[in-house]
């Protein structure tokens, strides 16, 4: 966070952006000013700055596991001044069929998954993670519960920019029907404006299928943001749907799938090697699950430890247990999953398998929790850097 902080001070020592009387110009509020009755509401907020009881700030120390075994515990630091924001949706997580989740209160389901997917970002910027009335997983083939939670969505960003960002840039989080509705945000609220555009550091958009023209990296499902090819470029997009290599998407998958007629492919960013194959650093909860039973694999050790060591953090990370490359099979353009245990002295498996057409949907965040954390940290450096505002 220093690099950032000192990467501010150089922007605002070159007077970038700066009146006739050399003074900086205040950023532009976006949407300054707009009333939320939802959103006004604590109650409405999971992370958020100045947040009492901020869900983002709870305990996120992790212990690495090694592959021989060796164990080191890393403490979690939650920045204290961060130079920009991550605005996180999550996905499905209520599974019945009314059709919209209430705001009831109820909300474990909502807390552990963005303890999961989101709350680790906030050792480099602040995270706002608003609830939302979302479409759950078994509601009946109606437009009107999705266009309930995308108007959420929408009601939310705008309160966040108007009254809580302070003009500072950021970051788009989300995965599944969270990255869905994030992209629609694009579209409709971002691609117009090309000076909020300018403020986005990046999106990252998992687990659901976004498209760019097959050898170019603009268009398709969004007009001004490409699609992200390297580690200083921003105002882009990140996006994937993870699979195993030995289960391959079929031809009934929910994700990833190109669309040739169109001219158009699947988006798939490997955050650990843009454009090739990389290491991946897992990040699994050892205290937490969901209904969709993403649990640790510290319960499941390998038969070549003698004896599994005591992991008393509430995470553990597995760094190059996987390694990820981007496949496009003609059909389906995917982030492939390749394992690599034995004889390794740890686990021997990941959780997130569902069903084929789903792939390892559960975990497409944690399983590169820690590339997408460094990516979107030199993301943010290329930004500051570059004077955007």
């Amino acid at each position: 966070m220093g690099r950032l902080l000192t990467l501010l001070l150089i922007v605002a020592v070159a007077g970038c952006g700066s009146d006739d009387d050399g003074a900086a110009a205040p950023p532009t509020i976006f949407f300054e000013g707009h009333e939320s009755a939802i959103y006004e509401l604590d109650e409405h907020w999971m992370c958020r700055a100045g947040l009492a009881g901020d869900v983002c700030d709870r305990d996120l120390d992790t212990t690495f596991v090694s592959a021989d075994g060796q164990i080191t515990v890393v403490q979690h630091v939650v920045a204290a001044d961060p130079g920009f924001d991550c605005f996180y949706i999550y996905p499905t997580v209520r599974l019945g069929s009314e059709g919209n989740a209430a705001f009831d209160g109820m909300y474990d389901e909502e807390i552990v998954t963005t303890r999961i997917q989101a709350a680790r970002f906030g050792s480099i910027c602040e995270v706002f993670a608003p609830l939302y009335r979302q479409r759950t997983l078994s509601a009946p083939a109606d437009p009107s519960f999705i266009e309930i939670a995308y108007g959420d969505v929408v009601d939310a960003f705008r309160y966040y920019l108007g009254n809580l960002n302070q003009g500072r840039p950021f970051v788009l989080l989300g995965h599944s029907q969270g990255a869905g509705l994030l992209a629609r945000l694009i579209v409709e609220e971002i691609d117009p404006r090309p000076e909020l555009h300018q403020r986005m550091i990046s999106a990252l958009l998992l687990g659901a299928t976004v498209r760019a023209p097959y050898g170019t990296d603009a268009g398709g499902s969004f007009d001004r943001v490409p699609v992200c090819r390297a580690r200083d470029q921003f105002g882009c997009v990140v996006s994937y749907a993870s699979f195993r290599d030995t289960v391959p998407p079929p031809q009934n998958s929910l994700f990833a799938r190109n669309a040739v007629a169109a001219g158009l492919q699947a988006v798939c960013v490997n955050p650990a090697a843009l454009g090739g194959r990389g290491a991946l650093t897992p990040y699994f909860s050892i205290v937490e699950s969901t209904q969709f039973g993403t649990a640790s694999p510290a319960v499941a050790w390998g038969d070549n430890v003698d004896v599994a060591p005591e992991i008393t953090t509430p995470f553990v990370a597995l760094p190059g247990l996987v390694t990820a490359e981007c496949v496009d099979d003609g059909d389906f353009h995917y982030l492939s999953l390749q394992l690599n245990a034995d004889p390794w002295l740890r686990v021997d498996d990941i959780p997130g398998d569902l069903t084929p057409e789903w792939g390892m949907h559960l975990v497409d965040a944690n399983v590169a929790m820690g590339e997408l954390v460094d990516l979107v940290d030199a993301q943010a450096a290329a930004w500051f850097a570059a004077g955007a505002r």
